[in-house]
């Protein structure tokens, strides 16, 4: 049976992650429920679209990628699901998947409007999607049932996507933008890892020289240094500290590398 992962913002302090779980336990007591994380600022569209398309890639194929950043609930945003190679995703169309879509290859899309296969055809709540219709056409999913039943066909290029600029070099320079900060304060940028290769041991970022390093000990604690990030992506960070507070900067800001 094909796992559901979940991915929120709605924290732990109330019932609403639960509560979606009944909803697929509701459907399928067995299906595999894993957490990607529900602790997603609220409404933060680009940090939910950051782990999603982060995490995605160490799920099990064919897993269920259920997230509920909803900024818009009850609007007319559409609510929809889409299938992968490597899997689904259900949830609202307001960029949260902009992510998956960049990543993995979309064969389908539908709007979930087959009120079947929600919770319940009537007293839909206006500000609860994700028990309502997104968990549970999730758990259908999980269960086998076929995308087509789910809704009408919506065009993968008509599906709303988080617009990020993409990184540029120039001579001895590299100009990115910040695409999230993390619990520990570090700086991820847009720029892929292997960029490193082409900057010097020590780049100038503003009025700063930061070290390139392979790790954060490698600085004294409170430093800020420059290195290859687990997901993927250059970071900037600070040994011990929070490398945001230190610079102030912060998700969507511009930076430039510069050789030295």
């Amino acid at each position: 049976m094909r796992s559901i992962a979940l991915l929120t913002d709605f924290g732990l302090q109330d019932g609403y992650v639960g509560i979606m779980k009944g909803a697929i336990a509701t459907i399928s007591a067995t299906i595999p429920c894993i957490d990607i994380t529900h602790d997603i600022p609220p409404q933060d569209l680009w940090a939910g679209r950051f782990c999603l398309m982060n995490s995605a890639p160490y799920f099990p194929k064919r897993t269920i990628f259920l997230g509920v950043v909803d900024p818009g609930v009850g609007s007319n945003r559409r609510s929809i699901a889409i299938q992968f190679a490597e899997g689904f995703f259900v949830g609202p169309d307001n960029g949260l998947a902009s992510g998956l879509l960049d990543i993995f290859q979309a064969i389908a899309a539908v709007e979930l409007n087959n009120s079947k296969y929600w919770r319940t055809e009537q007293n839909v709540s206006q500000t609860f999607h994700g028990r309502d219709i997104f968990a549970p056409v999730a758990a259908h999913l999980a269960t086998g049932v076929s995308l087509n039943n789910m809704g009408t066909n919506v065009a993968i290029d008509a599906l709303t996507k988080l617009k990020l600029e993409p990184y540029t070099r120039n001579h001895n320079q590299i100009t990115g933008t910040i695409q999230y900060v993390d619990h520990f304060g570090n700086l991820i940028t847009n720029i892929p890892n292997h960029c490193a290769n082409d900057l010097s041991e020590v780049v100038r970022l503003g009025d700063r020289l930061i070290p390139k390093v392979t790790t954060y000990s490698n600085v004294l604690p409170n430093h800020i240094c420059l290195l290859q990030g687990s997901h993927g992506w250059l970071e900037i960070s600070a040994n011990q500290n929070n490398a945001q507070q230190q610079l102030s900067l912060t998700v969507g800001t511009t930076l430039t590398l510069i050789s030295q």
